[in-house]
C-alpha cells in the first residue's frame, strides 16, 4: 500500500504542476464511437455497458512486448490470465469465464477481431498491432453475436486502409533484451483501391536460468512475428470490398511453473521464488511454438434504404506447448511427490465463418437489422503425458463444431428522448469427437455427438434526462453451447460433457457528459443468473480436466468508467468495479489440492463442497487510473508524462477455496516520460512497465505441490515512434 500512496502523490503532483503552469483552459473529452450494436454509434447512445481503450493506453500496455494478457485489469470488470504462456488466454468479464487450460475449452467471453470471431483459445491469442479500437461489451451478447457470449465480447479492430497516405513506426528496446517493433503504412494505390500493410516483431532474451540442469538463460524468452495486408476496393460510392490476410509465428517459452513457491497456509511468495531461476529436470525448458494464417473478406453494398454486408473468414493454426508441470525436480524446491511433464498442441485447426447482415441506414425513428451466421471448425488436439518417453505416443482428440444462427434487432425512437430496442436470435450448435491414444481402452471411431439449440433475446430502453445525461435499462439473455472435453483420455479416463449454459442479466445505468463536456462518467449496476453453469474441475489431486454443471450461478455488482479533461494539457481516465459471484449448488463437490489448506467443508470422499464459493479467477474489485500531462515548449514541441495503474482485489484460483491458491491486493503500474518534436510526427520516450517490480501471483497448479506462476518482472526501456502525417 506504500507504493499506492506514492501513486497518489505522483498524480497530485501532475495536477498541481499543470495548475501552476497556468494551463487553466480546459479541453473537452472526445466523442467515442463503438459498434456494440453492429453499427457505428456514440458510446453515450448505446443502452448497455460498453468500455474502450484509447490509443495512448493501448500503446503503453504493449510497449514492453506484452501479449493480449496485458488487457487484464486495464478496464473495470475485465480480466485475463493463462497457464499456457502467450497462447490460450482465458478472459473474464463481470467475473464470468472459464479456467479450463485445454485447447478444446469453450469460453463465455467471445473475442472478435476485425469482425471475425476467434473461437478457439489459440486464435484468441492472436497478436495485437496497428489497432484502431479496443471495445468491451459487458454482459450477455446473445442476440447480435450469439453463442458463447454469456459474459460478453471483446472486439479488436485494426486501422483500415484509406486514400490518405500515412506511416507509423513504434520501436522500443528494454530490459531482458526486450524488443517491440510495430510498423504500418498505407494509402491509395488508385482512386478506387487503397492498401494498408502492418507488422509486428517482439523479442525477449531467455533470462531464466535452469539451476538444476546448470543451464544459464535457458527459458523465458520469445520471438513473436505477425503481419497483415488489407486491401480496400471501392469502385463506386455504394460498394466496398475489404480483403484481409494475416499471419503469425511464435517461438518462445510456455508458462513457467515454479514448485512450492507457496508455503502451506499462506498465499505469499516464499524464498523458493526467484524471478530468474528455476529447477526443472524435465520439459526441455518449456518450449512453445505456434504458426497460423488467416483471411477475411468484408463486402458491403448500400442499396439506399438498406445496406447488405457479407463477412467471410478463415483461420488456420498449429503448434504445441511443453512444460515441466511439477515445477521442480525430485530434490525440490520443497517436496515434489511425483514428477510431471506434458505437451499439448494442435496438429491442425481450421475455422470457417460466414455472416450475411442486412440493416437499415441511419435516419428516421426506426432502425432494424437482420442476419444469418454459420460457423464450422475442425481440429486435432494432441496430448503427450510424457513427451520425453518414446514409449508413450500422443493421444489425439479430433473435434468438430458446426453452428447456425438467425438474428434480428430493431430500435425505435418513441420520442426525441426515449428509445426502445429489442432483439431475438435462434442458434443451433453441434459438436463431434473421435479419439485414439495409448492409454485408451479402445479408440473412438464413431463420433460422440453433442448438440443444443436456444432462442436468446434482449430488450432495452434509454431516456435522455437532458442533453448531457441519459439513463438506460437492459434485460438480456445468452447461451453457451454444450461442451465436450477429451483431454482426460490421455490419462486413461473418459471424456466429459457439460450441458448448455444460459444466462439472464439485468442492468441499469447512467451515461453522462458533465462540466461543459470536460467529464465523461458512465456507471451501472447489474445482476445475472446462470442456469446449468458450466464449470471445469482442474487438477484437484490429479492432472485432469473434467467438465460439470452447477445448478446455478449468481452475480451482482457495480462498475464505472470515467474520463476527465482536467486542464488543457492534463487528462485522467479511471475505472472501478465491484462484483460478487457465487456458485449455487448444495450438492456439487470437486477434488482438492494435494498439499494446501482447504477452507471448504469436505464430504466423506475428501472432496470440497462448492456451494457459495466465488467463481474462479473472478476479482471482487478492480481499480484503474491513467494520467497524461503535457508541458508545451516554445519551439512547438512538448514534454509529457504518462502513467497507468491498476489494483485487483480478492481473486480465488480454483472452484474450492484454500489459504494458498488466491490473491488479494495485486497491483501494477507503468510510467512513460518523453518528448514530442515540434512537427508532432516524432516522439522519443523512456518507459517502465511494472515499475515497482511487484511479482503478482496469477495462478497455481494444485495436483502435486504448491506450485504457482507469476507475472513478468519490471522492464525499463526507451521507445522511438513516428506517425506521418
Amino acid at each position: 500500500m506504500g507504493r499506492l500512496s506514492q501513486l497518489g502523490k505522483f498524480t497530485t503532483y501532475l495536477l498541481l504542476s499543470a495548475a501552476f503552469a497556468g494551463l487553466a483552459e480546459a479541453q473537452t473529452v472526445e466523442e467515442v464511437t463503438v459498434t456494440a450494436q453492429r453499427h457505428a454509434e456514440n458510446i453515450q447512445d448505446v443502452p448497455m455497458s460498453v468500455a474502450t481503450l484509447d490509443t495512448t493506453h493501448i500503446e503503453a500496455l504493449f510497449e514492453s512486448g506484452m501479449d493480449v494478457r496485458a488487457l487484464a485489469n486495464a478496464l473495470p470488470n475485465v480480466y485475463a490470465e493463462s497457464s499456457n504462456g502467450r497462447v490460450a488466454p482465458r478472459f473474464y468479464i463481470r467475473g464470468l469465464g472459464n479456467t479450463d487450460f485445454d485447447l478444446a475449452a469453450s469460453q463465455p467471453v467471445s473475442i472478435i477481431q476485425d469482425n471475425v470471431v476467434m473461437e478457439n483459445v489459440i486464435l484468441k491469442s492472436s497478436p495485437l498491432y496497428d489497432i484502431g479500437n479496443v471495445e468491451v461489451d459487458r454482459g450477455p451478447q446473445g442476440t447480435l453475436f450469439g453463442r458463447n457470449t454469456t459474459a460478453g465480447i471483446i472486439k479488436f479492430t485494426s486501422v483500415k486502409p484509406s486514400q490518405d497516405f500515412d506511416t507509423k513506426l513504434i520501436a522500443s528496446y528494454g530490459g531482458l533484451g526486450t524488443v517491440n517493433v510495430e510498423a504500418a503504412a498505407g494509402g491509395g494505390l488508385t482512386d478506387t483501391v487503397s492498401v494498408r500493410v502492418s507488422g509486428l516483431y517482439q523479442h525477449r532474451d531467455n533470462y531464466i536460468d535452469n539451476a538444476y540442469l546448470k543451464i544459464n538463460d535457458a527459458l523465458g524468452g520469445y520471438d513473436e512475428k505477425a503481419g497483415r495486408v488489407q486491401v480496400l476496393w471501392a469502385p463506386v460510392e455504394k460498394l466496398s470490398v475489404l480483403l484481409n490476410v494475416h499471419a503469425r509465428s511464435l517461438d518462445g517459452t510456455a508458462a513457467v511453473f515454479r514448485a512450492n513457491i507457496l508455503t502451506k497456509g499462506s498465499n505469499k511468495l516464499n524464498s523458493n521464488y526467484t524471478f530468474d531461476k528455476v529447477y526443472f529436470d524435465a520439459g526441455a525448458n518449456n518450449p512453445q511454438k505456434y504458426n497460423g494464417i488467416g483471411s477475411s473478406a468484408e463486402i458491403a453494398y448500400d442499396f439506399g434504404p438498406v445496406t447488405l454486408t457479407s463477412i467471410t473468414g478463415y483461420e488456420y493454426t498449429h503448434g504445441y506447448s511443453r512444460g515441466d508441470i511439477d515445477g521442480g525436480n525430485p530434490t525440490g524446491p520443497g517436496v515434489i511427490f511425483f514428477p510431471s511433464e506434458s505437451q499439448d498442441g494442435l496438429n491442425y485447426l481450421h475455422q470457417y465463418t460466414q455472416e450475411v447482415h442486412l440493416a437499415s441506414n441511419p435516419g428516421g425513428a426506426l432502425f432494424w437489422q437482420v442476419g444469418g451466421f454459420w460457423f464450422d471448425t475442425d481440429y486435432a488436439d494432441a496430448t503427450y503425458i510424457s513427451p520425453s518417453d518414446p514409449t508413450f505416443s500422443a493421444t489425439v482428440v479430433r473435434q468438430t463444431n458446426v453452428s447456425y444462427a438467425l438474428f434480428g434487432q430493431a430500435s425505435y425512437l418513441l420520442t426525441d428522448a426515449f428509445k426502445v430496442t429489442g432483439g431475438l436470435r435462434w442458434t443451433a450448435d453441434t459438436k463431434g469427437l473421435t479419439a485414439n491414444g495409448p492409454l485408451m481402452a479402445a479408440a473412438i471411431t464413431k463420433p460422440v455427438r453433442l448438440g443444443g439449440s436456444n432462442i436468446s433475446w434482449d430488450i432495452s430502453a434509454d431516456y435522455a434526462l437532458n442533453e448531457d445525461v441519459k439513463v438506460y435499462g437492459r434485460v438480456a439473455t445468452g447461451f453457451r453451447a454444450p461442451s465436450l472435453q477429451g483431454r482426460d483420455m490421455a490419462f486413461g479416463s473418459s471424456y466429459s460433457t457439460a450441458r448448455s449454459e444460459t444466462i439472464t442479466s439485468y442492468e441499469a445505468g447512467v451515461k453522462s457528459e458533465l462540466l461543459d463536456n470536460t467529464v465523461r462518467l458512465n456507471f451501472d449496476g447489474f445482476t445475472y443468473y446462470l442456469r446449468n453453469m458450466q464449470l471445469s474441475a482442474i487438477g484437484g489431486g490429479g492432472n485432469s480436466v473434467k467438465l460439470m454443471n452447477a445448478r446455478a450461478g449468481l452475480a451482482y455488482g457495480l462498475e464505472a468508467d470515467a474520463e476527465w479533461a482536467a486542464l488543457k494539457n492534463l487528462t485522467f481516465t479511471g475505472g472501478a468495479s465491484w462484483t460478487h459471484t457465487e456458485i449455487r449448488d448444495a450438492n456439487l463437490t470437486t477434488g482438492v489440492c494435494a498439499q494446501c489448506t482447504v477452507t471448504n467443508p469436505l464430504n466423506g470422499a475428501g472432496n470440497a463442497y462448492l456451494n457459495g464459493n466465488p467463481f474462479p479467477q473472478a476479482p471482487d474489485f478492480q481499480f484503474q487510473l491513467t494520467a497524461r500531462y503535457a508541458y508545451p515548449l516554445e519551439n512547438g514541441g512538448e514534454l509529457f508524462a504518462y502513467t497507468d495503474w491498476w489494483w485487483q482485489g480478492y481473486t480465488n484460483f480454483f472452484l474450492y477455496k484454500s489459504k494458498e491458491f488466491h490473491t488479494n491486493g495485486n497491483y501494477e503500474g507503468g510510467l512513460k516520460l518523453g518528448y514530442v518534436f515540434p512537427d508532432k510526427h516524432f516522439q522519443i520516450a523512456a518507459y517502465a512497465r511494472n515499475i515497482t517490480n511487484k511479482p503478482n501471483l496469477q495462478g497455481g497448479i494444485d495436483f502435486d505441490d504448491n506450485t504457482g506462476f507469476v507475472s513478468d518482472p519490471r522492464v525499463i526501456g526507451i521507445e522511438l515512434s513516428a506517425h506521418v502525417p
